[in-house]
């Protein structure tokens, strides 16, 4: 039973012994993902894309229940003085102009939402684009970029990629 456990252990400490030259030969790296999409001069990019395109929807909205607003205080303060059908039509109008509003923010950040996605996509595919160019460039073995829980700047890529994005960006 003895010679069993010496047997265990030699072939535990020959696997160790001859699996350390094989990892020292890989290299690692490791790209923070996070990071990267808060910096990517991209994501601002296409932030501001998404500003200026949704900008007059948006400000219609606005003018909208600006005007929803107004129809209020006015039947708020005329209520008393209309006779029943003007009150029932303001106040049917101003449902309708409710619903119609609700419709069009309810639209409004569906189509937001899809072209958030669309600009994130190619985003994230250009990220991937440019870490697949440093993994070959500089012959990385493998390149983690989530489920890291710790990475020390010696294998930390995320600056490289950076600056890669913001030549790549010009």
């Amino acid at each position: 039973m003895k010679k069993r456990h010496y047997l265990y252990l030699i072939v535990g400490l020959l696997c160790s012994v001859l699996s350390y030259p094989v990892a020292a030969e890989l290299k690692i790296g490791v790209v923070n993902i996070l990071k990267v999409m808060d910096k990517a001069p991209q994501v601002d990019s296409a932030n501001r894309r998404l500003e200026r395109d949704f900008a007059p929807r948006q400000r219609r909205l606005v003018s909208a229940q600006q005007e929803i607003k107004k129809l209020e205080e006015r039947f708020g303060k005329d209520a008393a003085i209309m006779t029943e059908s003007q009150a029932r039509r303001l106040s049917r109008d101003i449902r309708e102009k409710r619903r119609d509003l609700k419709r069009q923010q309810e639209e409004l950040q569906e189509d937001l939402n899809i072209r958030r996605n669309e600009e994130l996509e190619k985003i994230q595919k250009t990220i991937f684009q440019v870490i697949q160019y440093l993994a070959k460039a500089d012959r990385y073995d493998m390149i983690f970029t989530e489920g890291v829980v710790w990475a020390s700047k010696r294998v930390d890529l995320t600056d490289k990629v950076l600056k890669r994005l913001r030549r790549k960006k010009r």
